[in-house]
């Protein structure tokens, strides 16, 4: 019955169905608990995205036959034997790493030392070398549990050189092929043995919350990524379109880490794209579906365009959080911002509910008020609000506005419940169908009242059945 109530053709028949829906609402708040983390870690090009594919059971992690492929620390969400937790893909980890490398190192340290239990991955064709030494050496210091992993064990011939691999003192190597699948449901079971049951405090366990740069090309989403992260991680030019492939950065923000993943401007619809640029638009929808809240930027000095619209529609559609940042504000004057705010209460009215921040990526002004923006967008986004609590603000705004006659009768709301979180999304049950009017009435009401800013809020109806009378 309970998907009849949430997810069927609107119709409902019985009051029961109001706990059921109460329930359902409950058990979803509860998906969201944090998760223990795996960190899978090791020098580059020992197989450790291979290896977390195939923890994954699923084609995730990019894999490529060269070393510094994988830059970032990227969490997705695994189960082995009814148990739930995150895998943590990292960079190569080296000692004494320049440049980019050395900022990918950093972050497999912070993996290390804010994981739950952490995989040390050796080639075991190699054998142990002096940076695999360095890495154990580093997290003996740690109370953390480690496996050490020998990766690349095809064969039995391979299997007896990776006992050298005891000499690094971890206690006996796990030998599989990551490759090939080769003992690594003896290794996850070894891991759920180690792995706690929620995440060591402090280390939060839900990973760094996404954030996708999204906009027009050519509007300075690079721009923004290289400010926030202070290197020059995305190429920066003149020409629109530079970016192709989404690219991600783990950022230090207001103490917080965030990963910001910079996209290609959508410059037409999908459909009449063509080469790069179609695949570009393929791959900016599957980063903004990846993402928890997106910044949108628009060229504050220039006026707001069709193209900048049908960015925010994908946005709204895709039920993300959502932060306006107005870029190149030092470009802007009086008689600009004026005209700006017109367009703003013309043209963006399907968002009026979205944050907004003046920005210059540019030069860097005012770039730290996304940090609060995102975070009250996030807070709106995760919010649930009680049952009891929801139908009293119901009961109230219903009998000062009741809703308008239809077919000549009056439709009662007899019940609501909040179905779920992100974005929040509630059921109400009725005696007739709601007039889109209506509905945007209660939406506009329901924020008044309860918040939500930066987060869409949705809202479905689901009419009562009309029963027979049997004479």
């Amino acid at each position: 019955m309970t998907e009849d109530v949430l997810a069927g053709d609107g119709v409902w028949s019985d009051e029961t169905d109001w706990e059921i829906a109460d329930l359902v609402g409950e058990q979803e708040g509860e998906e969201h608990l944090a998760m223990p983390t795996l960190a899978v870690v090791g020098r580059p090009n020992v197989g450790k995205s291979t290896l977390v594919n195939r923890i994954l059971g699923r084609r995730e992690a990019v894999v490529e036959d060269v070393p510094g492929v994988t830059r970032d620390r990227i969490s997705y969400e695994a189960s082995w034997s009814g148990r739930r937790f995150l895998v943590q893909d990292t960079g190569g980890w080296e000692p004494d790493a320049k440049g980019l490398q050395q900022h990918v190192a950093r972050q497999a340290e912070v993996a290390m030392a804010t994981a739950d239990a952490i995989l040390l991955v050796v080639d075991a064709t190699v054998g142990a070398t002096a940076t695999d030494e360095a890495a154990v050496k580093k997290l003996r210091r740690s109370k953390i549990p480690v496996i050490l992993v020998a990766n690349k064990v095809d064969d039995q011939r391979v299997e007896s050189e990776a006992a050298s691999l005891w000499s690094l003192g971890l206690g006996e190597p796990r030998m599989v092929s990551a490759a090939h699948g080769r003992g690594t449901g003896d290794l996850l079971d070894d891991v759920l043995d180690v792995l706690p049951e929620t995440p060591r405090e402090g280390t939060g366990g839900a990973g760094p919350r996404r954030v996708a740069l999204v906009g027009k090309p050519n509007v300075g989403k690079s721009s923004l990524m290289n400010k926030l992260s202070g290197d020059e991680r995305s190429v920066v030019h003149d020409v629109a379109g530079t970016t192709v492939d989404p690219v991600d950065s783990l950022v230090d923000l207001g103490g917080k880490i965030w990963k910001f993943i910079d996209t290609a401007g959508l410059r037409r619809k999908v459909a009449n794209a063509s080469g790069t640029e179609f695949y570009a638009s393929l791959r900016t929808k599957s980063a903004l579906e990846a993402s928890e809240v997106a910044i949108m930027l628009i060229d504050a000095s220039q006026p707001i365009t069709e193209q900048d619209l049908r960015v925010i529609s994908l946005v709204a559609d895709s039920g993300r959080a959502l932060v306006l940042a107005f870029n190149k504000w030092d470009l802007v004057d009086e008689d600009r911002r004026l005209q700006l705010e017109k367009e703003v209460d013309r043209e963006l009215i399907r968002v009026p509910w979205a944050q907004r921040v003046n920005i210059s990526a540019h030069t860097g002004r005012a770039v730290q008020k996304l940090v609060p923006a995102m975070e009250t967008a996030l807070e709106s986004w995760d919010k649930r609000i009680p049952t009891g609590r929801l139908n009293t603000w119901l009961k109230e705004v219903v009998a000062a506005t009741p809703p308008p006659m239809r077919g000549g009768r009056l439709p009662r709301v007899l019940f609501a419940t909040q179905a779920s979180t992100r974005p929040p999304t509630f059921v109400l049950f009725t005696t007739g169908f709601l007039e889109a009017g209506y509905r945007r009435f209660l939406e506009r009401r329901l924020r008044e009242e309860f918040g939500f800013d930066g987060s869409p809020v949705r809202i479905s109806v689901r009419v009562r059945e009309k029963r027979d009378r049997k004479k």
